[in-house]
């Protein structure tokens, strides 16, 4: 037996894990499995996830899997009530979609703006109204939104992507305002630019693979204090203006 299988589940720094059947959130479980945390681990369709349902079932119980569409209110219920009393040191809200990623003027589409809008900002926000209590009653008192550096109004020059860019914004803004309102509570929120990231969202021409991102965002995330709540940070720690 491995010394992190050896852990009480009740001494387990525990992780809530949204957008988990592929890409940075599927290996975001891998690692943070392997370092002897409790995954809750979701995404839309479980029974599809392959890959994921190896690691629960390898994992004696420490990971676990739930169905979560982030922009379904009834589901996030339900995974409220599946964690119980249940401390979460880490909501980290990974799920998103890309909408229309390269929009070009005069080719936006709304309903994909609309529902991009839905996913990757009102979406962002109910998790963590839905999951504050128990993010309250942990240890670390932490909650880390993936974001892009795309979102970055003052680090635009290239234009277009007007309906990713937007949502992306929108995030910004809500975890800005959520920092401020969340800080009496002893809660960090925070948005991560994962880099540009070999995935099915980022595409084989990206510059770095996901372990490598995951692994970096991790050594990020452990860093992490009250004293940066707020803030819009890069994969290398520095700060991403907005």
């Amino acid at each position: 037996m491995a010394l992190k299988d050896a852990i009480p589940a009740d001494m387990r720094d525990t992780v809530l894990i949204t957008g988990c059947n592929r890409g940075l959130g599927l290996e975001f479980v891998r690692q943070y499995a392997q370092a002897g945390w409790r995954v809750f681990a979701t995404c839309r369709n479980p029974e599809q996830a392959i890959a994921l349902n190896r690691i629960a079932s390898a994992s004696q119980k420490h990971v676990t899997v739930h169905r979560l569409d982030i922009a379904n209110r009834k589901q996030i219920k339900e995974v409220v009530s599946a964690i119980g009393d249940t401390p979460i040191d880490l909501l980290l809200n990974n799920a998103g979609i890309d909408g229309q990623r390269n929009a070009q003027f005069g080719a936006t589409d709304e309903a994909r703006w609309l529902e991009a809008f839905r996913v990757n900002a009102v979406a962002q926000m109910k998790m963590m109204e839905a999951l504050i209590d128990s993010v309250a009653r942990s240890k670390k008192r932490m909650i880390v939104c993936l974001g892009s550096k795309m979102a970055s109004m003052s680090e635009n020059n290239s234009g277009s992507s007007y309906v990713y860019r937007s949502t992306k914004a929108a995030l910004n803004a809500i975890v800005r305002s959520a920092a401020i309102d969340l800080r009496p509570k002893d809660i960090a929120v925070v948005v991560m630019h994962p880099g540009w990231v070999k995935t099915d969202m980022g595409g084989v021409n990206a510059q770095i693979d996901a372990p490598d991102s995951v692994r970096r965002l991790r050594e990020l995330i452990d860093k992490v204090t009250l004293a940066d709540s707020g803030k819009f940070l890069n994969l290398d720690g520095t700060l991403i203006t907005w």
